[in-house]
């Protein structure tokens, strides 16, 4: 079972959704430019900005709570740069220490609820940087090159970078790539075939596409498609 719902009113454009999830076999969590705020039965942590899947192994009957932030606000949410959190998952007492460890209690016994934490720490975050968020934007409109999508934002390439690295937790190109694939998760029900599947979505043909399936899913495109969210069960290639 995996679900997703808009989040809250307080969370609008900080968070992209509210999500559940529970397993008897282990997922596939595949890159999708986000940072998450996980509760499962025994503890809390942060989970990405991922660069390649991972699998997520859960006890018998765990049902796991989260939010999934939009990207490029987590950052300043948590109160600690994207890129230190690349690929890792990092438990609340470890991100804030004391702090953390008295928000983890809370949110294990029910107190409160993934977003109403998420929510009690707006009032202190900085707002989103807007050149970074303007970057977001056009690579998730479907440019093709880094270069020109950032030339139209007016910040200099390399101070741009440095802030969308911060924010996001990887460069543009790699975002870039992570963007155009989840794309291509949200066309694959409705493509008649790969190689349809890979001009849809921005490719520049279905080797393309491979390799980027390959490197950012573990999978072939055949084995993975048509997978309709960021979560699947895991399968052999």
């Amino acid at each position: 079972m995996y679900e997703e719902v808009a989040p809250p009113p307080p969370l609008r454009g900080v968070a992209r959704c509210v999500w559940r999830s529970a397993a008897s076999a282990p997922k596939r969590i595949v890159p999708d430019g986000c940072l998450d705020l996980v509760v499962g039965d025994t503890g809390v942590f942060v989970a990405g900005p991922d660069t390649t899947a991972w699998s997520s192994v859960t006890r018998p009957g765990e049902v796991l709570r989260g939010v999934r932030f939009a990207p490029g606000r987590a950052a300043a949410v948590l109160g600690v740069a994207a890129d230190e959190l690349r690929d890792r998952r990092v438990t609340l007492p470890e991100l804030w220490g004391r702090e953390g460890e008295l928000l983890t209690e809370r949110l294990l016994s029910g107190d409160l609820s993934p977003a109403r934490a998420v929510a009690s720490r707006l009032p202190d975050a900085p707002p989103p940087d807007p050149a970074v968020a303007a970057l977001v934007a056009r690579l998730d409109a479907g440019a093709t090159r880094v270069a020109e999508a950032a030339g139209q934002v007016g910040v200099a390439e390399r101070r741009l970078r440095r802030r969308f690295v911060q924010a996001i937790g990887y460069g543009p190109a790699t975002y870039l790539r992570v963007s155009r694939f989840q794309r291509a998760v949200s066309l694959a029900p409705r493509a008649p075939g790969l190689a349809a599947l890979a001009a849809a979505a921005g490719y520049a043909d279905q080797a393309h596409l491979s390799r980027d399936v390959r490197a950012l899913t573990g999978l072939t495109p055949r084995a993975y498609f048509p997978g309709r969210s960021t979560v699947d069960e895991v399968r052999s290639a």
